[in-house]
């Protein structure tokens, strides 16, 4: 049976591989090369996940880094506005998701025309469950500990793959309790975990597959490729392509990308196979 997501009433299929394509409006994402705040880069990286054929955008104004501060909510609302105006302009077609963990900003930009929250926190704001139900929008529900300035150091776990989906299975209860609907999981690659630990729920992505709700998948360009590697983010787009390519095959639904050509090349070549998830 495949996967939907209701897009304010439209039903979006999931029949093959999404690819999410990554707008940062900050000036501290951890990859240089997908920071934009000037209104015109702004139109233009718009214009380039619109011209490779992302199915999703998704904005972030507030960098969540390992070990970087939080923004402050106001500038944080205000860089999305003014990103959530451009994307209006130039795709007002696009199935937009804005990345935030406030409740009050996320109310803000679906009233401005998103369709989806992504909250890489998990509900750290304890009114973000609440908000999502009463604006019926998609929610991501991504696994982390802590807060970004923290959570390195809260990688204890009994097992890892395990305990992740333990987490994320008693907060989709809450949310199911609330009315929320359309629930995407997010195992949270480099989110209080260890580069191990990345790679080891990688090859167990499909405990995550069994939970019957959208996967989403988000390693682009992180350390879990590039630190072994003895790389930089700017030269991790090859295995971060392998990795695309592994999750999409193991049953990843979403995947969230900086280089979204790349991304839907390597989707459309998985859809060539005759491979059943």
């Amino acid at each position: 049976m495949e996967k939907t997501i209701n897009i304010r009433g439209r039903l979006l299929e999931i029949d093959r591989p999404l690819v999410m394509g990554i707008l940062n409006v900050t000036d501290d994402s951890f990859y240089g090369g997908c920071r934009v705040m000037e209104e015109e880069a702004v139109a233009a990286r718009v214009r380039q996940i619109r011209d490779e054929h992302a199915d999703i955008l998704d904005i972030g104004a507030c960098s969540t880094r390992p070990g970087s501060e939080s923004v402050d909510e106001a500038t944080e609302w205000e860089r999305l506005r003014r990103a959530l105006v451009i994307v209006g302009r130039e795709w007002p077609e696009a199935v937009v998701s804005v990345d935030t963990f406030r409740a009050g900003v996320a109310r803000k930009c679906v009233e401005a025309g998103a369709d989806i929250i992504n909250d890489v926190t998990g509900g750290s704001d304890p009114d973000m469950f609440d908000t999502v139900a009463s604006l019926h929008v998609p929610y991501i529900l991504m696994h982390m500990r802590g807060v970004p300035a923290t959570m390195q150091s809260l990688t204890d776990y009994a097992d890892v793959t395990a305990d992740v989906i333990t987490e994320l299975a008693f907060k989709v209860r809450q949310l199911r309790e609330r009315g929320v609907c359309d629930i995407i999981i997010d195992p949270g690659f480099g989110f209080a975990k260890t580069v191990e630990q990345n790679y080891e729920m990688m090859s167990r992505l499909d405990e995550f597959v069994k939970m019957d709700l959208p996967v989403l998948v988000g390693i682009s360009r992180k350390t879990m490729i590039w630190k072994p590697l003895s790389i930089t983010p700017d030269d991790a787009l090859p295995g971060t392509v392998a990795l695309n390519t592994f999750a999409m095959l193991h049953g990843a639904d979403i995947v969230r990308v900086h280089d979204v050509a790349a991304a839907v090349q390597a989707r459309d070549v998985v859809g060539m196979l005759d491979i059943k998830k």
